[in-house]
């Protein structure tokens, strides 16, 4: 399948996405799907038939959009760092680091698709991301000065691994940021509430066309 390829990955992206600002960070554009977009209207049969993973990188989650906009307005949260964002989807957040002057991003995600719309995003905003697929739960850290995650807690096992692995992070010296929405599994014991946005996303997505949404830091 053409879909197998980086470059065949990219042209499936611009084939089905639309270039457009998020809503909460309107200086960013991103490769999209909304309601006119060819892969909204994909059944989960279709996505499978073409080897594409469920499209996490099409769309700007409520946690990765309050967390752009929180860099974003305190640059000094990453100027001049060395910054991984972890689970990085479409690369909403790591975009805004490099807008804010992070020195170095480095954009991790398992789904290679992601490599592919970090790439295209990256581009359409005038920044460099770095990407990696290796699951960075299975080591510690790398070395870096900011550790950033949106929208981590859909799950219990996931929750906790990540928590786990930012709280190594935070003791070797990094500073955490994360962004959620109220999910289920997000544990506030022991984070600090930096900041509070109303989101808007979609029904399709969340329950709510508008999400109340915190960026948290591991003090």
């Amino acid at each position: 399948m053409i879909v197998q390829t980086l470059e065949g990955r990219r042209a499936f992206i611009r084939d089905n996405t639309r270039l457009q600002p998020t809503p909460h960070t309107p200086e960013l554009s991103l490769h999209l799907a909304d309601e006119i977009t060819p892969i909204w209207q994909l059944t989960e049969e279709a996505l499978e038939a073409i080897g594409l993973p469920p499209p996490f990188w099409a769309f700007a989650w409520a946690g990765g959009q309050a967390l752009a906009r929180y860099i974003l307005d305190h640059p000094e949260t990453v100027a001049g760092k060395r910054v991984i964002d972890f689970a990085t989807g479409s690369g909403i957040v790591a975009i805004a680091a490099m807008k804010a002057g992070a020195a170095s991003v480095l954009a991790a995600d398992i789904d290679v698709f992601c490599e592919a719309a970090v790439g295209l995003n990256a581009q359409a905003n005038g920044v460099e991301v770095a990407f990696t697929d290796v699951n960075l739960l299975d080591t510690p850290p790398p070395e870096a000065d900011v550790l950033l995650a949106g929208d981590i807690c859909y799950e219990r096992p996931m929750a906790e691994a990540v928590m786990a692995w930012l709280r190594q992070g935070r003791d070797a010296g990094a500073s955490v940021f994360i962004g959620d929405p109220g999910r289920t599994y997000f544990p506030k014991d022991g984070l600090e509430k930096l900041a509070e946005y109303q989101v808007p996303t979609t029904r399709e997505l969340e329950d709510f066309a508008v999400k109340r949404t915190s960026v948290w830091t591991l003090p």
